[in-house]
């Protein structure tokens, strides 16, 4: 079998060194005689296999001892909803919308906010009437209409689909009680915890398969959902009482984030992943700067994702033929989303640099070929 390189936006692809442990070990989980996934999450196996993972990625990110991890359902998505039950209690909080998803993250709290508190729009770079080309920054502090009383100030730190990626926590607003989605750039370099009050992540990008939500939080920020609001399951404090196992948790999800953990530490650490994740950008960078204009990423060069790479080409047309030439040659997910169109690479942790440097040839390769005929 011939493993494609998977550029895919999430789902995304694994570590090969982790899916082949869990190959391993599907039929037999360490001499249980049982895979993982057949075993009671309550039980001593997958105790073993929960408290690993938890330490592992503590490690990994240095996270104090004064917040508490998470491993819940639901998507990031849900938690567009959990953060304002748990955190507003009658107050105001402020968002940041910077790209789609932000976007969407504000809108669900404002729809919800008559029920537990006002949401304000704190800045925006989306351009008038041109969505898909106006999310290329990341506002500066001086220029957030930020509410000193606030609850939280949301930012999504990672655009996925619009590209725009905060590179430095000290560039966030002191004082404010930040909440983050980090859903596609957490684990690609080490972060600050302590700047945040709250972070949350999808797990199909970097930690894991689909299906867990990872939520690092401040053990001051619990206790405050409101019971007549907030379900139970949504409920930070309830599901950190109940080590995140109100309900049957995504045990092979965890598991599977427990490999990829151990196999982060085994790369190096975060330090060494961020290191490798500039590289692999510079180049896919490289290439679309020195391609005379045949391909375009409008991002702001200060705020360009390292995980996530969108460029458009000249037409719709040529874009069409780019995604179908490249699955023909052994890429996949090359096809940007379905919102904004055009091409996006998403370069996470799990992409080697050989898949890198096989984009980067065939994109100097289509642009000098498509040029000519044009």
């Amino acid at each position: 079998m011939t493993r494609i390189w998977n550029f895919s936006a999430g789902p995304a692809t694994l570590p090969e060194a982790a899916l082949r442990e869990a190959q391993a070990e599907l039929l037999d989980w360490h001499g249980a005689g049982a895979s993982i996934m057949e075993m009671s999450h309550r039980g001593k196996c997958f105790s073993e296999v929960l408290e690993t993972a938890k330490a592992d990625l503590r490690a990994l990110l240095a996270i104090p001892e004064n917040y508490r991890v998470l491993f819940l359902q639901g998507g990031a998505t849900l938690q567009f909803s959990a953060v304002p039950m748990n955190l507003l209690a009658g107050r105001c909080a402020d968002y940041v919308v910077t790209g789609a998803w932000s976007k969407k993250a504000w809108q669900e709290a404002a729809r919800i906010e008559k029920a537990v508190g006002k949401v304000r729009l704190a800045a925006t770079t989306e351009a008038e009437g041109q969505p898909a080309d106006g999310f290329c920054s990341f506002p500066r502090a001086d220029e957030m209409r930020l509410d000193p009383k606030a609850a939280y100030l949301h930012v999504c730190t990672n655009e996925t689909i619009h590209g725009v990626e905060v590179r430095d926590d000290a560039l966030l607003p002191e004082g404010a009680t930040v909440v983050a989605d980090m859903s596609s750039h957490i684990l690609s370099r080490p972060v600050d915890i302590w700047r945040y009050g709250l972070i949350y992540a999808g797990a199909q990008k970097n930690i894991g398969p689909s299906g867990m939500t990872l939520v690092i939080v401040r053990e001051d920020l619990l206790g405050q959902a409101d019971a007549n609001v907030t379900p139970r399951l949504l409920d930070y404090q309830a599901q950190t009482e109940n080590d995140s196992m109100l309900n049957t948790p995504c045990t092979f999800a965890i598991y599977m984030a427990g490999l990829v953990f151990k196999w982060l530490k085994k790369e190096g650490g975060l330090v060494r992943m961020a290191e490798i994740n500039l590289e692999k950008a510079a180049r896919v960078y490289e290439t679309i700067e020195e391609s005379g204009g045949f391909y375009r990423n409008p991002v702001e060069e200060a705020c360009r994702s390292r995980m996530n790479i969108p460029f458009t080409l000249p037409t719709p047309e040529l874009e069409a033929e780019f995604v179908r030439e490249s699955e023909s040659r052994g890429f996949m997910g090359l096809k940007g989303h379905k919102s904004v169109g055009g091409i996006r690479a998403s370069l996470y942790n799990a992409m080697p640099r050989e898949g890198v440097e096989a984009l980067v040839e065939f994109m100097r390769e289509f642009a000098a070929r498509r040029s000519k005929r044009n």
